[in-house]
C-alpha cells in the first residue's frame, strides 16, 4: 500500500475491503440510508426529520424534497434563458473590468457570486463561454478539488485519498462522460453506486425505464436529447469542492457540491449557443463493509440535491431542455426571485427554502 496519502491500487483497494469483511465479527447490517439521514438531521438541524417520501411544498421550481429510506432529494429549476430577453434580470450588469485569469481551486465556500461582467459578448461556437464567469473555471473533472486526505473512520489516509478520487470518478461519470450526455446509460457512474441499496436502486431502475418527478434521473446524471441538441465543443467548464468527514458506524461520509456549464446548439445545425448551467450537492457514505452489507469499492447514497437552469422548466422527461431565443416568450419569465446560477455562496437546500410555491425562478445570466 502506498504511504503519503498516494492512490492505492484499485486491486489492493478490494482486497483490503475483502479482508476487512471477512475478518470482522458479527453480521454486517443493510444499508440503511434512513439512519444515517435522521441522525445528521437531529443534529444539525431544530425539529424532527421529514418523513419518508413526503412531499413539501415544492420550492424554485421551486424545489421538491423527498426521502427515500432517508435519502434526501431536492430540485431547483430556474428558468434562466428560457425567459423573454427583456425579463432577464441584469444579465451582464455590474462592473467594468473582466478578470480573464484563471480561478484558483475552490478550496471552501465563497463569500458571494462572481462579479457580472458589463455588456459582455453573447456565445458563439468558437467561444461558447463568453460573457460567463465559466470562462474562467477549469475543464472537466479538474474545476472539483478534492482535499488533502486523512485518516477517518475505518480507513487510512491512503484509503480515503482512493475514495476522494474515486469520489470525482463518479461525479464525472454522471455529468462529464459524452455519451452520458447524449442520453446514453451511465453504467459507469452507476456501477459505482451500492447494489445493496435496495431505495436507490429502485428509484435508478425506475428513472431510466419510466422517469417522472418522484423518479428524474436528472437528479443524479446530465443528459441531453441527441435528437434535438448537441454539444458545442468538447469542454464542460465545472467548479466544485470536495468535503469528508467521520459518517455513521464509523463510514466516511464525503460531500460534493459541484456546478457544471454545457454549452450546445440545436441539432438541426443553426448557430445559436446557448448554456444549461447545473449544480448538484451529493453526499456519499463509504460504508465500512463490517458493518454494512456493500461491495468493495461502491458508496451508499445518503443524499442529493438538484439546482438547473435553462433546463427545462416544469418538466420531468430525463433530459435537459435548453430553451433558445425562438424558444422563448413572455409566458416563460418565471415567477419566483432573480437568482444568480453563477452563485455558490448559497447551499442548494437554503435556496429551496426561501420558496413555497411550485414554480420557476428568474435567472439573471446564463
Amino acid at each position: 500500500m502506498s504511504k503519503g496519502g498516494a492512490s492505492v491500487p484499485d486491486e489492493e483497494w478490494e482486497r483490503f475491503l475483502r479482508e476487512s469483511e471477512a475478518g470482522s465479527p458479527g453480521a454486517p447490517e443493510e444499508p440503511s440510508a434512513r439512519a444515517r439521514m435522521v441522525t445528521r438531521r437531529l443534529q444539525e438541524e431544530p425539529g424532527p426529520p421529514r418523513g419518508w417520501r413526503t412531499h413539501q411544498p415544492p420550492r424554485r421550481r421551486r424545489g421538491k424534497g423527498r426521502y427515500a429510506l432517508g435519502l434526501a432529494v431536492a430540485v431547483v429549476l430556474l428558468v434562466a434563458v428560457a425567459v423573454a430577453p427583456g425579463r432577464i434580470v441584469g444579465w451582464f450588469d455590474g462592473g467594468d473590468a473582466v478578470d480573464t485569469l484563471p480561478l484558483a481551486a475552490e478550496s471552501e465556500r465563497p463569500g458571494g457570486p462572481p462579479a457580472q461582467e458589463a455588456n459582455g459578448p453573447l456565445p458563439t461556437p468558437d467561444e461558447p463561454f463568453a460573457g460567463s464567469p465559466a470562462a474562467r473555471w477549469a475543464d472537466g473533472a479538474a474545476g472539483i478539488h478534492l482535499p488533502a486526505p486523512r485518516a477517518t473512520g475505518w480507513m487510512s489516509e491512503a484509503e480515503v485519498g482512493k475514495a476522494l478520487e474515486r469520489t470525482r470518478d463518479f461525479l464525472a461519470a454522471s455529468s462529464l462522460d459524452p455519451a452520458v450526455l447524449r442520453g446514453e446509460r451511465p453504467a459507469k457512474a452507476m456501477a459505482l453506486i451500492n447494489p445493496h441499496q435496495a431505495d436507490v436502486q429502485d428509484y435508478l431502475e425506475k428513472a431510466f425505464r419510466a422517469p417522472g418527478r418522484e423518479n428524474d434521473p436528472l437528479l443524479l446524471f446530465s443528459r441531453f436529447r441527441s435528437a434535438d441538441v448537441r454539444p458545442v465543443g468538447d469542454v464542460v467548464k465545472t467548479r466544485g469542492r470536495v468535503t469528508f468527514r467521520e459518517g455513521e458506524k464509523g463510514a466516511v461520509e464525503i460531500s460534493t457540491d459541484a456546478t457544471y456549464v454545457y454549452p450546445v446548439m440545436r441539432a438541426s445545425g443553426d448557430d445559436e449557443v446557448t448554456r444549461t448551467i447545473v449544480r448538484r450537492e451529493v453526499v456519499m457514505s463509504w460504508d465500512d463493509p463490517a458493518k454494512i452489507v456493500i461491495e468493495p469499492g461502491t458508496f451508499s447514497l445518503v443524499s442529493y440535491q438538484l439546482d438547473t437552469t435553462n433546463g427545462g422548466c416544469g418538466t420531468s422527461t430525463g433530459y435537459l431542455i435548453p430553451a433558445f431565443l425562438a424558444d422563448r416568450t413572455s409566458a416563460d419569465g418565471g415567477d419566483g426571485p432573480a437568482v444568480d446560477p453563477y452563485d455558490r455562496s448559497t447551499p442548494i437546500e437554503e435556496r429551496i427554502r426561501e420558496g413555497d410555491d411550485e414554480g420557476c425562478d428568474i435567472a439573471t445570466r446564463s
